[in-house]
């Protein structure tokens, strides 16, 4: 692989980490703040992307994409560590924390919009593109806001282990939702072949759009 097909990934992995590593400690912060201390006191709420780091979903994973030529960089880090039973109203509360992920994923998506926004009123903007500085992090901002939007609405799926089965099971009645916790072993499989299929990007590239197209309208890039 050469230096110009790697540039790609380069200019992906600092928004990638940064995505990987916001969405666990929006977990851990707002665990913390309701009452679970566990993630603070394992040093999990920090912006230090080494400790969130998973062999394979934040290195193997990604690498095998960038390996494949697929000109993107996907993966997820060590999920951080959430003891529902120190809240107050553990399912309510686990809710709360399971949305936190995909929230501080699209916050973060239009912070990196903002910052793109800014960059254009510089005098000499239009010039971006023949700038061998203000291109590539041109690049890097708009491949963040992608990242950012992918991954919040992935993990948004009802599927386990992903943030959106924890919302569903908050939501639902006891019974139905102890029902639906058994199906968590069969959660990798499920998306294992979502993925390998082509209906995981089918059911996420719908909403991924809008979305896209909503912050790219409210910030005007």
């Amino acid at each position: 692989m050469t230096a110009r097909q790697l540039l790609p990934y380069i200019i992906s992995l600092p928004p990638f980490l940064l995505a990987i590593t916001v969405h666990e400690v929006a977990h851990g912060y707002i665990a913390y703040r309701k009452g679970d201390h566990t993630a603070r006191l394992m040093g999990r709420i920090t912006l230090n992307p080494i400790k969130h780091l998973d062999p394979i979903g934040s290195v193997l994973f990604p690498l095998m994409l960038a390996m494949s030529g697929t000109g993107i960089i996907f993966g997820w880090a060590k999920p951080v560590p959430v003891n529902s039973f120190n809240f107050k109203s553990p399912r309510k509360d686990m809710v709360s924390v399971s949305l936190a992920g995909p929230a501080s994923n699209l916050l973060l998506a239009m912070g990196f919009a903002l910052i793109f926004r800014i960059l254009l009123w510089f005098p000499g903007a239009n010039a971006i593109r023949n700038s061998a500085i203000l291109e590539p992090l041109a690049t890097m901002l708009v491949v963040g806001i992608q990242i950012s939007i992918y991954l919040g609405v992935f993990n948004l799926l009802p599927i386990h282990p992903l943030d959106g089965s924890h919302i569903l099971e908050g939501l639902l009645p006891a019974k139905q939702a102890m029902a639906y916790s058994r199906m968590a072993r069969y959660g990798w499989i499920i998306l294992l072949a979502l993925l390998f299929t082509g209906v995981l990007n089918a059911i996420i590239v719908p909403f991924y759009r809008v979305i896209y197209m909503i912050i790219r309208a409210m910030f005007g890039i």
